[in-house]
């Protein structure tokens, strides 16, 4: 398990590109047959990917930095596959999930193993994980039941359709939040205009852009902002200061995920675009 402190609103503006890609880029994930775990010190999230291929992988406690017998002793985790068909067992009970369905594993869940119908086309799991401090069940959020919410408009390049999977009033959780925003052909901006919520941090995880694509990933204090070059499969962590927007060279879908003491989706602190520096 890699771990991460992450830089404050201070000190992010002195520091160059390749060191902010270090502190906030999360970028060597989705190794086949590895499981690959980030831990940030941002209301200690855990981000990871698990790409099962021929053989089964089991989540488990690192004892050094979890200090925990397993992996949800004190935690939970929302899980979205963005690849072949796979399931993963969570408990006693096993799920299966097509591309693009979710499934949230409540703390006290003592196995979480992946698995992949076929090898020769793996899951790539995609997930999220806060501390807990209560129980919730498991249930699996399929891709085809979530209720779809229209956003933006052709004219603006930001037409988009979010689908909520964990949240307030969806898949019960202690404190994560977590859903994916498809954009429509001819879009590339997401979430503009910018914002920030000082009460949780949140994680972008952008995909389904191809070797030539890339998103510009903008993080910083909405007077001096940075950006961050993002390529499929790649994730940027975003501390409860920073504005987190970006813009493809082609449309992309992306996965947030969010933690800190307040659940409501729509508690935001919106910024005006004259208002970015």
């Amino acid at each position: 398990m890699e771990v991460r402190f992450l830089p404050d609103n201070n000190a992010y503006k002195r520091m160059t590109t390749d060191e902010l890609r270090k502190a906030f880029l999360v970028g060597n994930l989705f190794n086949k047959n590895r499981i690959d775990l980030v831990y940030t010190d941002v209301d200690r999230a855990i981000i990871g990917s698990a790409v099962p291929s021929g053989k089964t992988l089991k989540l488990a406690a690192s004892k050094k930095e979890m200090a925990a017998d397993y992996f949800t002793e004190r935690r939970e985790i929302g899980i979205i596959n963005m690849g072949g068909e796979g399931s993963v067992k969570a408990g006693k009970k096993e799920y299966k999930l097509k591309n693009r369905d979710g499934l949230y594993v409540g703390r006290g869940t003592k196995t979480v193993e992946f698995k992949s119908k076929k090898a020769s086309n793996p899951a790539r799991f995609y997930f999220v994980s806060y501390p807990a401090h209560t129980e919730y069940p498991c249930q699996l959020a399929k891709y085809s039941n979530a209720e779809p919410a229209n956003l933006g408009s052709q004219k603006e390049a930001n037409k988009r359709t979010i689908y909520k999977y964990i949240h307030m009033n969806g898949i019960k959780s202690c404190q994560l939040v977590m859903g994916l925003t498809e954009l429509d052909e001819g879009s590339i901006w997401n979430t503009m205009s910018a914002h920030t919520h000082l009460r949780r941090s949140e994680i972008y995880a952008y995909f389904n852009l191809d070797k030539d694509s890339l998103v510009v990933h903008l993080m910083g204090e909405p007077e001096e902002t940075r950006n961050i070059i993002v390529r499929d499969g790649q994730a940027v962590i975003s501390p409860s200061w920073s504005i987190h927007a970006g813009a493809g060279t082609k449309n992309y879908t992306f996965i947030w995920a969010m933690g800190g003491e307040n659940q409501e989706f729509s508690d935001m602190d919106q910024l005006k675009v004259k208002e970015l520096f």
